[in-house]
C-alpha cells in the first residue's frame, strides 16, 4: 500500500516539475518578446527623434522666411500690453 501512495507522490511531484518547466519556457519566450519590442520601439523612437529634428529645422526657416518677407515687423504682447493699459 506504501508503494501505491510513494508512486503516486513521485507522479504528483513529476506533474509540478512539468508544470513549472512548462512555466519557464513560457516565461522566456515572453522575455524574448518584450526584448524585441523594445528593440522595435527604440528603433521608433529613433525614426520619430530624426523627423521631428527634421520639422523644428523646417520650422525654423519657415519662421526666418517670414521675418525676412515681412512687412510690418513682428512685434512682441508687450507692446500690446502698454497700448492697452493706455
Amino acid at each position: 500500500m506504501l508503494d501505491y501512495v510513494l508512486i503516486g507522490l513521485c507522479l504528483s511531484l513529476v506533474g509540478v516539475a512539468g508544470l513549472q518547466l512548462t512555466y519557464m519556457f513560457y516565461l522566456d519566450r515572453i522575455d524574448r518578446e518584450r526584448r524585441k519590442r523594445i528593440v522595435q520601439l527604440e528603433h521608433r523612437c529613433s525614426e520619430l527623434s530624426a523627423r521631428l529634428a527634421s520639422a523644428r529645422t523646417r520650422i525654423e526657416q519657415q519662421n526666418e522666411m517670414i521675418e525676412k518677407f515681412e512687412a510690418v515687423p513682428h512685434q512682441s504682447d508687450e507692446v500690446w500690453a502698454d497700448v492697452l493699459d493706455e
